[in-house]
């Protein structure tokens, strides 16, 4: 195996995190030595070792001379855990393949130059795409100060995500939600307008039941836009394990006083144009350390988020089905009168799934996956 092969494995055990390292990035490693893996490592959890470190206790003595191979610049910083180029300093390691710089300021290259200063060889930049494949929601993060937006939306042959009277129940298939369960384990975030809420009272949580992780599944925080606050106390999320966020612009005290009792957290945000202003939504997003969020609303907040050029990746499930004109479509997009004012998508992917499609595809003008 060569250094190819080494930095693969250590991807591999990167996406080991997928769904539990939230708010950090998902990061492996591997120690080789005399052309044997001696140690493997990945960051399992927020608060726990890093890779690095994991890796180094694996290999044991036999870390001195090793090649480590790491998907994430090793960090240089104290923060929940002691610097991870420190530690493979110490351990005597004798190079360092990196597949992609830390966005994160406090490290950006800090951790490499660290290294060579120690006199260790570092070869940056391997598989780096693939690297940034594993935390597009973290580069988002620290490169633009706001998370990657994810829009998730179910829709007929036809265009339409519920039927005029707001029944939306079921248009995809019994395989295509149990795919969105793993788009919201990996998510740090589930964002719904309170339009949505009045209308289906979701969960908006994860129901996976295969493969639990120790401990059980983290539930991603349910984000409700809420202008006005009409957001029932008695709304099923509420009692749900996990934390429910509700964004408002409304100051009524009465109104926050009982949602907060009945177990919400809220947060009052500016307004813009009589509406909530999105830009600080973001803010405060980032502001809470969330890296990827799914967007499960209605066309009026899909509409608004594309409007903005805030929406970074779509996934449609398209169902073999007919909702007819009267029914509702996806994006509440007006203005938008001549062809030259459409937005262009780029389509990723194209599965099936059971008797679904679904579409994944970016804006035109995205950098998400670049």
């Amino acid at each position: 195996m060569g250094d190819h092969e080494y930095m693969q494995l250590a991807l591999r055990l990167a996406a080991r995190g997928l769904t539990t390292t939230d708010p950090n990035p998902r990061v492996g490693c591997v120690l080789v030595k005399a052309d044997s893996v001696v140690g493997e490592g990945w960051h399992e959890r927020a608060g726990l070792p890093h890779a690095e470190i994991n890796a180094l206790q694996d290999a044991g003595e036999q870390a001195g001379g090793a090649t480590a191979y790491v998907t994430l610049e090793p960090c240089s910083h104290h923060g929940r855990t002691p610097p991870c180029a420190d530690a493979l300093i110490d351990a005597g390691v004798a190079r360092v393949v990196i597949a992609m710089q830390d966005p994160n300021p406090r490290v950006a290259g800090q951790g490499i130059a660290r290294l060579k200063a120690a006199g260790i060889e570092v070869q940056p930049g391997l598989l780096a795409a693939q690297a940034a494949d594993l935390n597009p929601g973290f580069i988002k993060r620290m490169r633009d100060g706001r998370p990657l937006i994810r829009i998730k939306t179910a829709m007929s042959l036809d265009g339409r995500t519920a039927m005029a009277s707001g029944e939306s129940k079921w248009i995809s298939g019994e395989q295509s939600r149990h795919e969105v369960q793993r788009w919201r384990a990996r998510s740090s975030a589930i964002l719904t307008g309170i339009g949505t809420v009045l209308a289906d009272d979701p969960s908006m949580n994860v129901r996976l039941t295969e493969a639990v992780p120790e401990g059980g599944w983290r539930q991603p925080l349910r984000i409700v836009l809420d202008g006005q606050l009409r957001m029932p106390v008695t709304a099923r999320m509420l009692a749900l394990p996990g934390t429910t966020h509700v964004m408002t612009v409304s100051d009524s005290v009465e109104k926050i006083a009982a949602l907060e009792a009945a177990g919400a957290t809220v947060s009052v945000l500016p307004a813009k144009n009589s509406k909530m202003d999105l830009l600080a939504l973001m803010q405060a997003l980032c502001e809470l350390e969330i890296n990827e969020v799914l967007v499960e609303a209605g066309a009026t907040l899909n509409g608004s988020l594309l409007d903005q050029d805030l929406v970074d990746e779509l996934i449609v499930y398209l169902a073999p089905h007919v909702m007819g004109d009267a029914a509702r479509g996806v994006f509440h997009l007006p203005g938008l009168e001549h062809m030259s004012a459409r937005k262009a998508l780029k389509i990723t992917d194209v599965h099936r799934v059971g008797d679904d499609l679904c579409i994944q595809a970016r804006p035109a003008n995205s950098d998400a996956g670049d």
